[in-house]
């Protein structure tokens, strides 16, 4: 994740040419008056048109002269940013959050033409909210660094601002535990790994099914292979709430064979993903299942290579997971570069409690994540 450190130049060209020569601290910082939108509500994208539309309404007769062409409305890019962003934000802040949401309305691609929805399939009838870790380390993330309880209790906490921040769309909470852990030893196999308990398992498991939240397993296979930690994992798959993640990060092998994980970041291919699909649709058929989900995470376009050409499945939802961390800028960023650029399903984003907040940053919103287009329907919290 320490990849994430420049400002990017697409975002900041895409900004100059639609602004032109127009003062943008001035755009960022006060809608116009005929703008009507409310502070209170994130504009949905099958609202573009109305918003661009109310952005004109009242205002004088069209006028082609230079003058009127740079005091013209801001788009719905830019109303958007106004809408869902606190001023306490950053100048970059906006110029990125403008440049992502005008990247997601014009990309071709969105929404993702896929097979018909299977009955019982989550997505995109609920928005998941993950709270992610390990039990045994206070380091990798909520789930493990504060008790079951205080962390059950915050996780309703945080789904609730969810609720109140797109009370169209219900909230399926969940806790996404990493079951194989990348090591920087090789352990007793010299596969650089430690697989959890299945005790332990159960008991995270336990948590999500008294709580009402679905369980997510996420493998980071160091030098192991995909299809090995799979197999030790099928016990748990073969039930209709237990879902899977994949981590390309700490998969050390194409370009990053002999590796040490940790010490450069892994990659996976669409060959890899695809394989997964393959082996949860048929977890579905064989034990009469809904739909599993599979989020895959990246945060660089390396991570996950030729991803056009993952294949769908109906009985397979996929979410690619914009799993970096930093200031917002660098977020917003990255959601357009390895979300919005290339399309596969479904969207998710990930808030880091600590390192998003280093610089003084206050986390995100969930108004602030809902601007982005296409709306991450998967959100993850370490």
């Amino acid at each position: 994740m320490t990849l994430l450190r420049a400002l990017s130049t697409f975002s900041l060209a895409i900004w100059i040419i639609a602004c032109g020569d127009r003062n943008s601290s001035t755009q960022l910082a006060t809608p116009p008056d005929s703008a009507n939108v409310s502070a209170g509500t994130v504009p949905d994208p099958a609202d573009e048109p109305a918003i661009t539309a109310a952005a004109g309404n009242g205002g004088p007769p069209a006028d082609t002269s230079s003058r009127s062409r740079r005091k013209a409305a801001p788009d719905s890019a830019i109303l958007l940013q106004i809408a869902t962003q606190p001023k306490l934000r950053t100048k970059a802040d906006s110029i990125s959050l403008v440049a992502t949401i005008r990247a997601g309305l014009k990309r071709d691609g969105w929404p993702v033409k896929a097979p018909a929805r299977l009955s019982g399939s989550i997505l995109p009838h609920k928005r998941i909210v993950a709270y992610y870790g390990n039990p045994l380390s206070k380091k990798m993330g909520i789930l493990g660094e504060i008790p079951y309880d205080a962390m059950l209790a915050k996780l309703d906490s945080t789904v609730g601002l969810w609720r109140a921040a797109d009370p169209s769309l219900p909230v399926q909470p969940a806790l996404h535990l990493i079951v194989s852990v990348a090591q920087g030893q090789p352990g007793k196999d010299s596969m650089y790994r430690q697989r959890s308990d299945p005790d332990l398992i159960e008991k995270v498991y336990g948590l999500a099914r008294s709580h009402g939240a679905i369980t997510i397993l996420d493998i980071q296979a160091a030098k192991s292979t995909l299809q090995a930690e799979l197999a030790v994992l099928e016990r748990f798959l073969s039930r209709p709430d237990v879902h899977l993640g994949i981590d390309p990060e700490f998969y050390m092998h194409h370009n990053r064979e002999g590796r040490i994980p940790g010490t450069k970041i892994g990659a996976m291919t669409a060959a890899d993903v695809n394989g997964v699909v393959d082996y949860l649709a048929a977890i579905v058929t064989k034990y009469h299942l809904p739909p599993k989900v599979l989020v895959v995470h990246r945060f660089t376009t390396n991570m996950l290579q030729n991803a056009a050409q993952i294949r769908l499945d109906p009985r397979v939802q996929v979410v690619i997971n914009m799993d970096g961390w930093g200031q917002p800028w660098l977020k917003f960023d990255t959601y357009a570069r390895c979300e919005v650029a290339e399309p596969v399903q479904f969207t998710g984003f990930k808030l880091f409690y600590h390192n998003d907040t280093k610089k003084g940053d206050p986390l995100l919103s969930p108004r602030e994540v809902l601007a982005l287009r296409p709306r991450p329907i998967y959100i993850q919290y370490q």
